[in-house]
């Protein structure tokens, strides 16, 4: 397929643009786009998709306005097309708004967004549309040195599964990936009756705990010797992964008794896989009353202009501040010094000591918050025993000094041990046994110094003033359920591939809003 180009028909009539440019607002995310289509997805920007010969596609730039336009307002690829054809505002903004019927531009079907995704997908710069937007906000003055940080949990587009239904379920996708020797040999290992083809739970009689530990015993002997039967196999990747997964689930929460049985174990195994449909996505927490299950979108946001920087997709256990360092990383690239006078912003899930001292290794400002200490049933906290990591002590507020163990990694323990027995403060310390125990954090330094950074009014001021701005670009960027709230696509590089496609469409819209607009000398803001 070759790269389409947009048909010119100056001889048709342009009544469709002509009232749109009447009725649409100056502000209108149409009018920036239909004005500045050509200048941010020229053709060249996405001839790396296509081949030299070949019937033509659909022009991309066509298709890229629709991406655009199907995120913001959260359309399935079945109505974007549908929209296309019959809204007058799209057809504008793509600049076929008087295309004659029947015409490559007039209308196209769902599938086409489909392909246009995938090949951006497999090519060397599949978020483009993003970059592009990032670029431009940068050529018009619109980024400065200051980024806030945050999440938001993305809720997986398929059901979380149960130990059960993901055991038989892995057992039956590595049957539909091998080929069909090594599948007839897997077959011939299995014992259950079960020919493991159709989908769901297996028949169990649900109320009999012997009967459900019978099923769950049976099933993960049958995975196992599905794994046996690979044993000396040259596996092909989709085999091979298809493996991986079933490997994954058949550990991650079984154990074997005594008798030489599998069951379920009680509690949850950490980063576990919630779905064989989707097992990139994770159990989550945004916070310890609050629990999801899918992945997290994270962005980094100018607080001036409130452009996004930067945006990533994290499964949903790992933490915000492991994300950070991608986030900021026109702040502080890998190549050349960092940004003179960068500030980061932040809540406390990016004040972990990890983080900030990367932040002070990079020359950034950090204005996160840090958690405070804390201990059980209001008793003396962290902050109340005097820590002295030069002379390596620790003083309680009995004013008992005991010298700091050093722990492998950094940091250490203070034990008090006996001391706590005969403390007429022991109540108010600690209710153990063996004494009141301190822990003494690898960069307890600089999480003591954000900490007392922290209680400056001055600096409080200016976190309340800036930090809660990035809860309205979130809010532009879930008010849609379809496609925000909820991934549209499964899998981490498709969830992903969405999100900052979301984030360029967003930031269009801004562009539109501010009034941003091309001049004989460049991108200039030209508020109405």
């Amino acid at each position: 397929m070759t790269l389409g180009r947009q048909l010119r028909r100056p001889e048709l009539p342009t009544a469709g643009a002509r009232w749109c440019e009447a009725a649409l607002p100056e502000g209108s995310v149409y009018r920036f786009l239909a004005r500045e289509r050509g200048r941010l997805f020229p053709p060249e920007l996405f001839a790396d998709l296509f081949q030299a010969t070949g019937r033509r596609s659909v022009p991309p730039s066509i298709l890229a306005v629709v991406m655009v336009l199907q995120r913001l307002e959260g359309l399935s690829d079945r109505e974007a097309a549908d929209r296309f054809a019959f809204d007058v505002r799209w057809r504008y903004a793509a600049g076929v708004a008087d295309a004659v019927a029947g015409e490559e531009t007039a209308s196209f079907a769902s599938t086409v967004l489909v392909d246009f995704r995938a090949r951006l997908r497999a090519s060397a710069d599949p978020d483009r549309i993003f970059r592009v937007t990032c670029e431009l906000a940068r050529q018009a003055g619109l980024v400065g040195v200051k980024r806030v940080l945050d999440s938001t949990p993305l809720e997986d587009a398929v059901a979380t599964q149960d130990t059960v239904t993901m055991l038989r379920g892995a057992i039956r996708g590595l049957l539909r990936a091998c080929p069909p020797e090594l599948k007839t040999k897997v077959q011939a290992g299995l014992r259950r009756e079960d020919d493991y083809t159709a989908p769901g739970k297996p028949a169990c009689d649900w109320t009999d705990r012997a009967a459900r530990e019978a099923l769950v015993d049976a099933l993960v002997r049958d995975g196992y010797r599905a794994h046996y039967a690979l044993r000396d196999q040259r596996l092909d990747p989709r085999t091979a992964e298809a493996a991986a997964l079933l490997a994954t689930v058949t550990g991650q929460d079984i154990e074997e008794t005594d008798d030489g049985r599998f069951r379920i174990f009680e509690g949850t195994a950490a980063d576990r896989v919630i779905s064989t449909v989707d097992p990139q996505a994770r159990h989550g927490h945004k916070t310890a009353a609050h629990g999801f299950d899918g992945y997290k979108g994270h962005v980094a946001v100018d607080p001036d202009s409130e452009i996004i920087c930067a945006a990533e997709v994290s499964p949903a256990a790992t933490g915000d501040a492991v994300v950070a360092p991608t986030l900021l990383g026109d702040l502080a690239p890998d190549q050349g010094g960092p940004t003179a006078g960068g500030v980061v912003y932040g809540d406390s899930a990016y004040g972990t000591g990890t983080h900030l001292a990367w932040m002070d290794e990079h020359g950034l400002a950090p204005m996160v918050t840090t958690q405070l200490p804390a201990a059980p049933g209001g008793r003396f906290a962290k902050d109340q025993f005097r820590v002295d990591l030069q002379a390596q002590t620790v003083t309680c507020p009995a004013r008992v000094t005991v010298a700091i163990r050093p722990a492998r990694r950094g940091g250490g323990r203070a034990w008090f041990g006996a001391a706590c027995s005969v403390c007429p403060l022991r109540d108010a310390c600690t209710s153990s046994v063996r004494g009141r125990v301190v822990t003494i954090h690898p960069h307890e330094v600089t999480l003591a110094a954000a900490r007392a950074r922290q209680r400056d009014p001055v600096w409080r001021a200016d976190y309340r003033a800036t930090r809660p701005k990035v809860e309205r670009k979130l809010a532009h960027l879930l008010r849609r359920r379809h496609g925000g709230r909820r991934a549209r696509v499964r899998g981490l590089v498709r969830v992903t591939q969405d999100w900052k496609l979301l984030a360029g469409a967003v930031n269009l819209a801004r562009f539109a809003t501010l009034g941003l607009r091309s001049t004989s000398t460049g991108w200039q803001v030209q508020p109405a």
